[in-house]
């Protein structure tokens, strides 16, 4: 099986519905199924995609299962958007220069 990414993990709109939920505290299966108008299986494999994307982690407490939010995985999503973010804020800058410059010429 290939590896998943994080991307994929975010990719649908339930799943970043899921980590929302469970950012704030760890949830029981059941608990994140009734916060959706879908099926049990539907939500099962959506918390498959995480965990196998390693965003999400279950962790046993007596007889039930708790997912819980890998903080440091979601890391690697603002990593990636930190390389993108230095480019904006560089073009951003340069924009500011030229509006200086047309500023200066039209006066």
């Amino acid at each position: 099986m290939m590896k998943r990414d994080i991307f994929q993990a975010i990719a649908d709109p339930t799943r970043r519905a899921i980590i929302a939920l469970i950012a704030i505290q760890a949830m029981t299966p059941n608990a994140i199924a009734e916060h959706f108008d879908t099926s049990r299986q539907a939500v099962s494999k959506h918390l498959r995609i995480l965990t196998e994307c390693e965003v999400i982690r279950q962790e046993q407490k007596g007889r039930e299962i708790y997912y819980q939010l890998e903080i440091e995985k979601m890391k690697e999503i603002d990593e990636w958007l930190e390389q993108y973010r230095k480019i904006w804020e560089t073009r951003f800058e340069q924009l500011d220069e030229v509006l200086e410059v047309l500023k200066k010429k039209s006066k």
